[in-house]
C-alpha cells in the first residue's frame, strides 16, 4: 500500500496508508483522551474533568453551600451542554458519588432526597433529586475568578472552562481517586484533611523540600482515612514503603466488640465495615459462608442498623472465644478487605506518573503558590486600575469649576478633558512622592479616568466624597506596597500559604475515623475444642441424604426415607467428631459433624457438602480416628493400608489417595483390625494373606490382592487369625470358620471357592 501523497490537490479526498499506522496512531490518540481527560486525576486539585466540570457548572448556577437547592437533572444537563458532552446518566452518577459520604470523606454536593446507601442501593433518578454544592467544593473553586488558574475554550469553543481548580487543600488525598485508563490504574485512598494540613505546612516551611524525609511525612500522616471508618492492620514498615514508592495496600478490617448479653451469653456487634464494602453484600457473604459451613462456629448474622451501622454476629456456642470466630470471619468474609494503593496521577494534567506521598504533597504546594501568585498579581493589576482611576476623581475633585465647565460647554467633553494640562494654576492632587499612573502627558488625564469622571453621579460631588477617595487611595497604595513585596518575598508566600492552610484545617478539619491495630493472627482451634460435645446418630440414605440425628438412638429403628430411598449408613457419633467418606472415585472428603443438617427432616444430599461427582457412590462413611489404619481396594483388585491422619481432606473437593483407571473403581475401606486380609472376588473364590504382605501409602494405585480370571474384587477385611474369619449368614447368625488352611495363600494368588454357608453377594457382613 502506497504511502501518503504531498499532493495538495489530493486534500479532502480519501487517502491510503498502511494499516499499522492507521490503527497505532488511532489507538494512541483513544488511549489519550483516556488517559488526560478521562481516568487519571490531576494531581493539583484531585479531579477527573467530570467532577471538575460539574463543580464549575453549579458555580455558574450559583449553588453555594448557604443558599437553595437546584434539581439534579438541571445540573448535570448543564455539564453536559456546556463543558462535558457525554451521557447525562453517567454525569449524574459522578455527582451522586461526590454527595454520598460513605464514599466520599469530604462530600463536595450537597444532596436532597436518595443519593444511594451504603447497601449499594442506586441513587433516585435525577428529577427527583436536589443538589447544591458544599463549603468544601467551594474552597477548591475560591479565587477562580481572580485569574488563579488557566481558561480553555470548552468542546465547541463558547464557554471557557477552567484547566484545573485553585484548590485550597489537597482533595486528592483527602477524598481519595480511582479509575482504569489505557495501560494503567490509578486507586488512591482518602486521608484526614488536619493530618494533610500539618504535612503540607511541615513540608512549605522546610528551608529545602526535598532534604524532607518521606518518613518524616508519615509523622504527620498516619495513613488513610476511610469514610467508613474501620481498622487498618497493616505493618507500619508496609505504610512507609507503600507512601515511599506510591504502590502498596492496606488491610482494612471491620470494627467489632463483644456485647454481653447476661447469663454467660454474648453476641458480636460490627459498627463499622471496610470502605466500598456493600453492607447488604457483605451480609449475604457471611450467611452464605453459614450454609456452607466455612465458619462452622457462627450461628446467625443479622443487620440491625438503622443511621449508623450494627451487624450482629451470634456464635454458635458460648465456649467460643470471639477473637476465635473475627478471625475465621476475617478470613472467610469481607469483613477483612484490602485497599490497593496506586497513586498514578497526572502532573501538571498533562505527564502520567505514580508518585509517592511527598511528590504529591509538593506538587500541591507548587500550584498554591502558582495560585498566590496569580491572584496576587490578579489584585495588583486591580488595584492600579482602580488607583489610576482614584487620581483622576481627585484631580476633578480640586478641578471642579474647569471640569464642570468643560462638561457644560465643550461639543467633545471627553477629547477636552484629556487635552486640558491639569498641572497649570491648581494645586497637584497628588505630590511626586505619591503613586501616579503614567498619562500620556505631562498634567493630563488618562482615557479611563476621564471615562470614570464623565460617568460620576452628581450625588458624588460632595465634600465627603472626595475624603473617602482620598482614605481610599492610601489604603489601596499601602495594600499595592504590600502586595509587590509578597510577589518579590518567596518566604512571604510560604507564609502566607501556611496560614492559608491552618484557615482550612480550623474550616474543615476532624477528628480521624480509622483507627490503627497490629494483626494478631489467632492459630486456629481445633473445631472439636470450640462445640458443645453432644451425642448424634448420623443417618446417610442410599442415595446419599445425610442427617445428624439428636441422641443415640436405637441403630435398628425404623427411619423416614423419600420415596424409592432406603438406609445406607447408620452409627452413633458426637458432634466433635470427623467424618470420612470414601468414594467410588478413590477420593476422601471430609465433614463435621457438629455441620450435618439436622434430624427432623430427610436431611441434605452429601454432595451440596462435597465436591462428590454424580457419577461416583459412596463406598464407605466413617468416624474419623487418630491413627487408625485403613484398607483400601479397588473393583481390579488392587489395594494397600493407609492411615487415616492422611486422608483428612482440606477443602471440599477432597483428597485423591486410590488411584483408578478405566473401569476399575473404588469397592472397599475398611479398618484395619488384625494381622491378617479375607478377599473374595466377583467369581465366589476366597484368599487369606497376611496384612504385612501389604504396603503401606499415601497414595497410588497399591499391589495385587488376589488374581482373577473373569470378574474383580468384591469384597475384603481385615482378621485376627486366630479368632477365625466371622460374617453373617442371611438369617443373621454369626458363623465363624476357625480352619482356614485351604484358602490361606501367597497374597496375589486365585484362592478356592468360599466356605459353606458365605453370603450369595459376595460379601462379608460387619458382625459388631
Amino acid at each position: 500500500m502506497s504511502e501518503t501523497s504531498d499532493d495538495p490537490n489530493i486534500e479532502g479526498r480519501n487517502l491510503a496508508e498502511p494499516l499499522r499506522r492507521a490503527i497505532g496512531d488511532r489507538y494512541l490518540t483513544y488511549a489519550l483522551s483516556t488517559i488526560m481527560h478521562r481516568a487519571l486525576p490531576d494531581v493539583r486539585d484531585g479531579l477527573k474533568p467530570v467532577h471538575r466540570r460539574i463543580l464549575y457548572a453549579m458555580s455558574r448556577l450559583r449553588l453555594s453551600s448557604s443558599g437553595g437547592f437546584l434539581k439534579s437533572a438541571k445540573i448535570s444537563g448543564d455539564t453536559m451542554g456546556d463543558f462535558h458532552p457525554h451521557g447525562d446518566g453517567a454525569i449524574y452518577d459522578a455527582m451522586a458519588r461526590l454527595a454520598q459520604d460513605f464514599n466520599v470523606r469530604y462530600p463536595l454536593v450537597d444532596g436532597q432526597g436518595n443519593f444511594g446507601n451504603i447497601d449499594g442501593d442506586n441513587p433516585a433518578a435525577s428529577r427527583y433529586t436536589e443538589a447544591r454544592m458544599t463549603a468544601v467544593a467551594e474552597a477548591l473553586l475560591e479565587g477562580l475568578d481572580e485569574n488563579a488558574v488557566d481558561f480553555r475554550p470548552n468542546y465547541d469553543g463558547r464557554l471557557d472552562e477552567p484547566a484545573v481548580l485553585p484548590a485550597t487543600f489537597p482533595n486528592l488525598l483527602a477524598n481519595g481517586s480511582s479509575g482504569i485508563a489505557v495501560g494503567m490504574a490509578t486507586n488512591i485512598p482518602p486521608h484526614n484533611i488536619s493530618e494533610l494540613c500539618d504535612a503540607c505546612i511541615h513540608l512549605a516551611k522546610a528551608d529545602n523540600s526535598e532534604r524532607v524525609r518521606d518518613d518524616t511525612l508519615l509523622e504527620y500522616i498516619q495513613g488513610p482515612d476511610f469514610p467508613t471508618g474501620g481498622t487498618i492492620v497493616e505493618p507500619p514498615e508496609a505504610i512507609a514503603e507503600a507512601y515511599r514508592t506510591g504502590r502498596g495496600g492496606f488491610r482494612v478490617r471491620a470494627k467489632w466488640e463483644v456485647e454481653d448479653l447476661g447469663r454467660g451469653q454474648w453476641q458480636i456487634v460490627v459498627t463499622e465495615i471496610p470502605y466500598q464494602v456493600q453492607k447488604s453484600r457483605l451480609i449475604e457473604k457471611i450467611a452464605e459462608a453459614i450454609q456452607t459451613k466455612k465458619i462452622p462456629i457462627l450461628a446467625d448474622v443479622r443487620d440491625e442498623s438503622a443511621e449508623d451501622i450494627r451487624i450482629v454476629l451470634e456464635p454458635r456456642s458460648r465456649n467460643v472465644e470471639p477473637d476465635v470466630l473475627m478471625n475465621m470471619c476475617f478470613r472467610n468474609s469481607d469483613l477483612e478487605s484490602r485497599f490497593s494503593l496506586n497513586m498514578n496521577v497526572l502532573i501538571d494534567g498533562v505527564t502520567p506518573k505514580v508518585a509517592s506521598l511527598k511528590d504529591v504533597l509538593r506538587a500541591f504546594l507548587d500550584h498554591r503558590r502558582e495560585v498566590l501568585q496569580r491572584r496576587s498579581q490578579h489584585r495588583l493589576d486591580k488595584i492600579d486600575h482602580r488607583l489610576e482611576v482614584l487620581e483622576g476623581f481627585i484631580t476633578a475633585f480640586l478641578n471642579l469649576d474647569r471640569v464642570i465647565d468643560i462638561i457644560r460647554y465643550d461639543d467633545e467633553p471627553k477629547a477636552a478633558l484629556m487635552r486640558e494640562d491639569w498641572s497649570k494654576d491648581h494645586v497637584r492632587a497628588i505630590s511626586e512622592a505619591d503613586y501616579k499612573t503614567p498619562a500620556p502627558g505631562e498634567g493630563e488625564l488618562t482615557e479611563v479616568q476621564v471615562d470614570a469622571i464623565l460617568n460620576m453621579r452628581l450625588r458624588s460631588l460632595r465634600r465627603l466624597e472626595e475624603l473617602e477617595l482620598r482614605r481610599e487611595f492610601e489604603e489601596l497604595t499601602a495594600e499595592r506596597a504590600d502586595l509587590e513585596d509578597l510577589l518579590e518575598n518567596e518566604d512571604r508566600q510560604w507564609k502566607t500559604i501556611v496560614s492559608q492552610l491552618r484557615d482550612v484545617k480550623k474550616a474543615f478539619g476532624d477528628d480521624r475515623r480509622t483507627q490503627f491495630a497490629e494483626a494478631v493472627e489467632i492459630e486456629d482451634v481445633p473445631l472439636e475444642a470450640m462445640i458443645d460435645r453432644e451425642p448424634i446418630t448420623v443417618v446417610c440414605s442410599q442415595m446419599g441424604w445425610i442427617r445428624a440425628m439428636t441422641g443415640h438412638i436405637d441403630l435398628t429403628r425404623e427411619l423416614k426415607f423419600k420415596d424409592g430411598d432406603g438406609p445406607r449408613h447408620i452409627f452413633h457419633a458426637e458432634t466433635t467428631d470427623r467424618l470420612l467418606l470414601f468414594g467410588s472415585n478413590g477420593r476422601f472428603y471430609t465433614l463435621g459433624a457438629s455441620t450435618l443438617p439436622g434430624g427432623r427432616g430427610m436431611g441434605e444430599p452429601v454432595r451440596l457438602m462435597v465436591d462428590l461427582p454424580n457419577e461416583a457412590d459412596i463406598v464407605a462413611l466413617m468416624i474419623h480416628r487418630p491413627g487408625q489404619k485403613l484398607l483400601v481396594a479397588s473393583t481390579a483388585g488392587d489395594g494397600f493400608v493407609v492411615s487415616e491422619d492422611e486422608v483428612l481432606a482440606q477443602t471440599r473437593a477432597g483428597k485423591q489417595v486410590l488411584n483408578v483407571r478405566g473401569e476399575a473403581r473404588a469397592a472397599v475401606c475398611r479398618s484395619v483390625d488384625g494381622d491378617h486380609v479375607a478377599a473374595v472376588g466377583e467369581n465366589r473364590k476366597m484368599l487369606v494373606f497376611p496384612v504385612a504382605d501389604l504396603p503401606e501409602m499415601g497414595r497410588g494405585k497399591g499391589v495385587r490382592l488376589q488374581k482373577y480370571k473373569d470378574g474383580g474384587l468384591s469384597d475384603a477385611r481385615t482378621f485376627t487369625l486366630a479368632e477365625g474369619l466371622s460374617w453373617l449368614d442371611p438369617a443373621g447368625r454369626t458363623r465363624t470358620v476357625t480352619e482356614l488352611e485351604e484358602w490361606q495363600g501367597a497374597r496375589a494368588s486365585a484362592g478356592r471357592m468360599a466356605p459353606r454357608g458365605f453370603p450369595q453377594d459376595n460379601r462379608f457382613t460387619e458382625t459388631d
